[in-house]
């Protein structure tokens, strides 16, 4: 497979929609909705960072864990976004697929200017459960962590 080419099953119409699912996924947490967020990853799921000690596993924990985050943010006046790009689908089959993206977190303080906080890898398998797609285990690498 060269690089240009995506996975045989990988369709069009299947990264428009893992890209759909993603700019969905951010915009809820970027908006603080926290609970919808955590909605998007399955009952069991995963979220893994080498900036966390412990995996935050199943959605109470990750509910819980992102809860704090926003929190966080909202008390300091801080609007925190997460860009995503180079999205890739590096295998998919009817019901998984395997994606790969890069993700900038970008905080702007209330009155102040824009800065890049993170640059990272987000390494994903997600699932369709009932018809939409969920994260059921998720890898963030900071670059700076590595």
């Amino acid at each position: 497979m060269t690089v240009t080419e995506l996975p045989q099953s990988a369709t069009a119409g299947l990264y428009q929609e893992i890209q759909q699912f993603y700019a969905r996924q951010m915009h809820l947490l970027d908006d603080g909705r926290v609970e919808e967020w955590a909605g998007t990853f399955t009952e069991d799921g995963v979220f893994a960072a080498n900036a966390q000690p412990v995996p935050a596993a199943g959605r109470p924990a990750i509910t819980e864990a992102a809860a704090k985050a926003t929190e966080a943010y909202a008390e300091a006046g801080v609007q925190r976004r997460h860009w995503l790009g180079m999205v890739s689908v590096e295998s998919a089959t009817a019901s998984a697929v395997t994606a790969r993206c890069y993700a900038l977190v970008i905080e702007t303080p209330r009155g102040g200017r824009p800065e890049i906080k993170a640059s990272t890898l987000c390494e994903d398998r997600i699932v369709r459960v009932d018809g939409t797609w969920q994260i059921q285990d998720r890898r963030i690498t900071r670059d700076d962590l590595i």
